[in-house]
């Protein structure tokens, strides 16, 4: 399962989940002058850092917002990203935060589990309610495919409606997270997750303990890590027995080579230090 091998990957590399973000304004200047067109120096910006990167990191996590921006050559970047990954053999999340109904959902389904835009995972919005996410359980229970549902997310507008109470006094997260975690029971892995996973910011760290101990199905891919100001030890409360979550950062990978003003290293070299810095401060302290 899916699952249980995005669970290997943490026990052997690490949790970190490289967000392949790629804004062109993160390309070098120099770069631009290798390339003929915005399509191939995205691509080869990426594979470099896939290069550097993929033997430190668990998976690798592609925003398509940053590539659906940049029209058809965005597209055919994003496509050609994927493929790289795939080649490296590297557990992929598609970041698409899809969450719609009925046709539209199986579409959306169709489009990033198959074809072009395959991934092993993607996310998902469940705020239309669960019926969002029954066009995609086929492939959760037959195609080895998985998804990160958004529960409790890192931003501060999530205290917007996540944090509404029911009359029992439970919080909208924790009402969505539980309603996530009961699809799991018929499909977890050897390693005691299933593959319907949840998006859980450790921004809120008084909140940590209890996600983990309440939503005990579900493996979480966890954002706000750094530059949102969560810290290892925030990390640790989303683990059980250091495994359970991978930890994204995308802007602090990719942008390392920026703190390196006096040169002497490629951006890559940068990217990878970057990456192992933060896999062994997180295992430091589990």
């Amino acid at each position: 399962m899916i699952i249980d091998k995005l669970y290997e990957r943490v026990q052997k590399r690490g949790h970190v989940t490289l967000g392949l973000d790629t804004d062109i304004s993160y390309i070098p200047e120099d770069f631009f002058n290798k390339y003929t067109s915005m399509e191939e120096a995205l691509v080869a910006f990426n594979k470099r850092i896939i290069d550097a990167t993929w033997d430190v990191v668990a998976t690798y996590k592609v925003q398509i917002a940053y590539y659906e921006a940049l029209g058809l050559q965005g597209l055919s970047a994003y496509k050609r990203t994927l493929d790289y990954i795939r080649e490296k053999d590297v557990i992929l999340i598609g970041d698409v935060k899809r969450g719609d109904i009925a046709k539209t959902a199986e579409m959306y389904a169709k489009a990033h589990f198959e074809g072009d835009f395959q991934c092993d995972f993607i996310t998902l919005n469940p705020y239309m309610g669960l019926d969002t996410l029954e066009p995609f359980l086929p492939y959760f229970k037959n195609k080895n495919k998985g998804a990160f549902i958004l529960i409790r997310t890192s931003n501060p507008g999530a205290k917007d409606i996540q944090y509404i109470e029911d009359k029992e006094g439970r919080r909208v997260y924790e009402a969505v997270g539980a309603k996530v975690n009961v699809l799991n029971e018929s499909l977890k892995g050897s390693c005691g997750y299933g593959p319907i996973g949840g998006v859980v910011g450790c921004t809120h760290r008084e909140e940590g303990k209890k996600l983990r101990d309440e939503l005990d199905n579900m493996f979480f891919l966890i954002p706000g890590y750094g530059a949102q100001g969560g810290k290892a030890e925030d990390v640790a409360l989303y683990l059980r027995d250091g495994n359970g979550g991978v930890v994204n950062s995308s802007r602090k990978i990719l942008l390392a080579y920026k703190d390196n003003p006096e040169g002497g290293k490629t951006f890559e070299e940068c990217a990878r230090e970057e990456a192992i810095r933060m896999r062994d401060e997180i295992l430091s302290r589990l």
